[in-house]
């Protein structure tokens, strides 16, 4: 039970009966909403973004950002399939190969931060142009269609384990493998305090440059990874796929309690705030609203989320220099 209530705490118990409170909502509006057929269809839709949010998560709590996610998501997906357009390589080697070059995006950040000295939050909004537009070079604004022969690959993307979809499965599994990580190992620590209190961090020894270089790696590969397995699902690869990954991964984030300055959050957060986004934007599809209007509402749910983020940052400096 402790480590349920550890898992899952604060600001994501309240987000949590928020969700619960949508999903009825939406289906009073639509009683087809909480079927099992459209909850399939909800894990599917919140596997992208619940696998974009756990390597955004972990640059969150350290007190950094990476704003070109959705573009590192958006070149992985197209690696994916230009190499396996033509139906020769092993679906295996091209993912290492995909996830390979998740690396070196996350290694080009890293260096734009730790070396250059530059902001997480100016660096890549940068990179985003640059791999927004690296896309459309490599596909000439076409989707890429994937070779039919890769059918084991295909079912990454569109297989189900009981009613439960395989990209949610392995977003539950990444979860629960960070959500450990975080919780109960050294590196864990030295995320939180990294950003939570960076003099204390520089005491203790933790090398920041460090341990920011291996959260931007890791959040570059896991989009790489996600941007595979949205191909896989899709059968092809879009050029202006996962567009608003980085703003939704933030937002799901900070609904869950992970706080967008730093030290704070659980990966149970995480998993809360996209369940919480991925419910509310699906009940906005369910009940007819215009596809633009949704566009708007979700940047005023990022707005509310980092307002409240704002005021609990406050309140929580206030406590501590009431404490000392």
């Amino acid at each position: 039970m402790n480590k349920i209530k550890n898992f899952v705490r604060g600001k994501a118990v309240i987000m949590l009966l928020v969700t619960i409170v949508v999903a009825v909502i939406f289906n009073f509006i639509n009683s087809g909403f909480l079927t099992a057929s459209n909850l399939t269809s909800l894990m599917i839709t919140m596997s992208l973004t619940g696998t974009l949010c756990v390597g955004m998560t972990l640059l969150l709590i350290s007190g950094e950002v990476d704003l070109a996610t959705g573009g590192e998501a958006a070149i992985g997906g197209i690696i994916m399939a230009l190499l396996l357009r033509n139906g020769t390589m092993a679906w295996p080697v091209a993912l290492i190969i995909t996830l390979l070059f998740g690396v070196i995006m996350g290694l080009l950040n890293a260096f734009f931060v730790n070396g250059l000295k530059l902001m997480a939050f100016i660096s890549t909004i940068a990179m985003t142009s640059v791999y927004m537009g690296l896309a459309r070079i490599l596909t000439n604004s076409q989707n890429i269609a994937i070779d039919q022969k890769y059918s084991s690959f295909y079912n990454i993307g569109s297989g189900t384990v009981w009613i439960f979809p395989i990209p949610f499965i392995i977003m539950a599994v990444l979860m629960v493998i960070y959500g450990y990580i975080l919780s109960r190992t050294n590196f864990g620590r030295s995320v939180y305090m990294t950003g939570g209190n960076r003099a204390a961090a520089r005491l203790c020894g933790i090398n920041r440059s460090k341990i920011t270089t291996i959260l931007f790696v890791n959040n570059s590969v896991l989009a790489a990874f996600a941007g595979a397995v949205l191909a896989a699902r899709m059968h092809n690869a879009s050029p202006m796929a996962a567009e608003s990954g980085a703003t939704d991964a933030i937002t799901a984030a900070v609904l869950g309690g992970v706080s967008f300055v730093g030290g704070v959050g659980t990966m149970g957060g995480c998993f809360v705030g996209v369940m919480l986004m991925t419910v509310f934007s699906s009940g906005l599809t369910a009940s007819g609203l215009d596809s633009y209007w949704q566009i708007v509402v979700q940047g005023l749910l990022l707005l509310v989320a980092l307002t409240i983020d704002f005021f609990n940052e406050a309140s929580r400096k206030k406590a501590l220099e009431a404490a000392n």
